[in-house]
């Protein structure tokens, strides 16, 4: 019966039964077009002792698809151009195995301007994400 049924918190390998489940679906609606379905292309930038002074994670997706899912550079290194050349980086290297569009999220208090100063443009705003504030989405023909 369709209105049998409990909620309950899923196991790790559970939640990742679920996420296979969806990955399935979308194949077989769309193929995908790249040789693995997420490729990581993970950066980050170190100064002179080797410490970690900033980052880029991103993954290109299925279909050819880069997220940016995070950026972020040492408050003391900003204005050094540091996350154009991260940012850079991982673009190309997205374009060079085929992407052809970018896609992130980043919050008004974040990096709204500097993705913007980079070629993103706005495609959708969440008000209240976190309440007073807003969420943006920008994406990037590569």
């Amino acid at each position: 019966m369709k209105n049998d049924f409990k909620i309950d918190i899923p196991s790790k390998s559970e939640s990742e039964y679920i996420g296979e489940k969806l990955l399935e679906y979308n194949l077989s609606v769309k193929p995908m077009e790249q040789k693995e379905p997420f490729i990581e292309i993970n950066r980050c930038a170190r100064n002179s002792n080797g410490e970690i002074i900033g980052g880029i994670l991103a993954i290109a997706a299925l279909w050819h698809v880069l997220h940016i899912d995070t950026m972020w550079v040492n408050q003391e290194f900003r204005g050094n151009g540091i996350a154009s050349r991260l940012l850079q980086e991982v673009e190309e290297y997205a374009l060079n195995i085929g992407c052809h569009l970018s896609y992130l999220e980043t919050y008004d208090f974040q990096a709204k301007e500097f993705y913007i100063k980079n070629g993103y443009k706005i495609f959708g705003e969440l008000e209240d994400c976190p309440q007073g504030h807003k969420c943006y989405c920008l994406s990037k023909k590569l």
